[in-house]
């Protein structure tokens, strides 16, 4: 799953691997700020309280009803 979070400004965090090593790559506006490699890093640059989760719903027609099988 991947995961994403996005925040004012157009603020974007997303975990990517980079030289081989796992960083959060911040974007604002689309445009690459940083690529951290830790949370405390990202803290410097975002207020990690106004960041929210991108949780992407299943798109009506997908496959979901294999619970009611």
């Amino acid at each position: 799953m991947n995961r994403r979070w996005v925040g004012p400004d157009g603020y974007e965090i997303v975990p990517v691997d980079h030289q081989g090593r796992q960083v959060l790559r911040v974007k604002r506006k689309g445009v690459l700020v940083a690529d951290c490699v830790s949370v405390e890093e990202v803290a410097r640059l975002v207020d990690l309280a106004d960041l929210c989760e991108v949780i992407p719903l299943p798109r009506r027609g997908d496959d979901l009803r294999t619970a009611s099988r």
